[in-house]
């Protein structure tokens, strides 16, 4: 099978096609021929080198999220078969780049998979994991009761976007960064009140609540109240202690239950995901160029 490679630390150039045998499943597993896998920016930082934790030597493979449909599992598994359409994430930061979704097939322990609804293409299910979790995730943390006001910063992305939808669902209001261009997009999604790119953060709010999706960092507490919440999910300065924000950065969890109710929502309408375009497995390298070029309106995904 064909999988991509970071051959060494370095550019999107250092993405390379190899060949590697076919994976086995054993006790517990399963083979997925994967459809769609979606390209994510902590995949950016694993291929330069770049994470919360200690990274693998190269040459190693890259890719969380994944969907397509189970080739063989091994033994002791029967809550899913041969020929079952499902989604996956595979927790990078665990795995060590051991097994990645940028690949043809991927052997991955069966109970990390969720049934794909007959309604709900491989490439938009491949959006869904890391980036839904997370923002349900991030919401959970920060715990805000009904009625109260959050501000999603990067609304405009994936995170974000899972965000501020999540989060109308819970009852908040939310005030929503978004990208030129994109206002319209994030006003679809439920947001009261967009503001742009630029925003001086200082004349919004005081607000109870920030998802720091970009993130910004400091200069978004100016819109936090004293004695609110705010949460990221990369290292930012923390705020000034006087003011009593409580502030968390945190790493995704696996959770196959939530995410099981994420993808029937989004399989139901009740929580949307967007793709910019969908390229082949061999121009991941051209993926990576593009998102480091920014600009794109939803998802790069890569179809083996």
């Amino acid at each position: 099978m064909r999988v991509i490679e970071v051959s060494e630390v370095g550019g999107p150039e250092v993405l390379q096609v190899v060949e590697r045998p076919d994976p086995q499943p054993g006790r517990g597993d399963a083979v997925v021929a994967v459809k769609a896998a979606n390209v994510n920016p902590t995949d950016l930082g694993a291929r330069a080198g770049q994470g919360p934790r200690a990274m693998p030597e190269p040459p190693y493979c890259i890719g969380w999220d994944f969907a397509g449909e189970v080739l063989a599992v091994g033994d002791g598994v029967d809550a899913v078969a041969p020929g079952a359409r499902v989604v996956g994430m595979i927790h990078w930061y665990q795995n060590q780049g051991q097994r990645g979704a940028y690949a043809e097939q991927v052997v991955v322990p069966a109970e990390w998979l969720v049934a794909l609804p007959d309604n709900l293409a491989c490439s938009d299910a491949a959006t869904i994991p890391l980036n839904a979790l997370t923002a349900a995730q991030g919401l959970a943390i920060l715990d805000l009761p009904p009625g109260t006001a959050l501000l999603v910063t990067g609304a405009s992305g994936a995170v974000g976007s899972f965000a501020v939808q999540l989060a109308k669902q819970a009852g908040l209001r939310v005030l929503a960064q978004a990208s030129d261009g994109d206002e319209a997009w994030v006003q679809a999604l439920g947001a009261d009140e967009i503001l742009p790119r630029d925003v001086d953060f200082a004349s919004v709010g005081p607000i109870d609540g920030l998802f720091d999706a970009v993130p910004v960092g400091e200069a978004a507490y100016a819109a936090v109240r004293d004695g609110g919440a705010a949460v990221s999910t990369r290292a930012v300065p923390e705020p000034d202690a006087a003011r009593g924000i409580r502030q968390q950065v945190f790493l995704i969890e696996p959770d196959v239950d939530r995410l099981r109710e994420l993808v029937a929502d989004v399989a139901a309408g009740r929580l949307h995901t967007r793709i910019d375009r969908i390229l082949p497995l061999e121009d991941a390298a051209e993926a990576h160029r593009l998102n480091e070029r920014g600009g794109l309106r939803g998802k790069v995904v890569l179809a083996p």
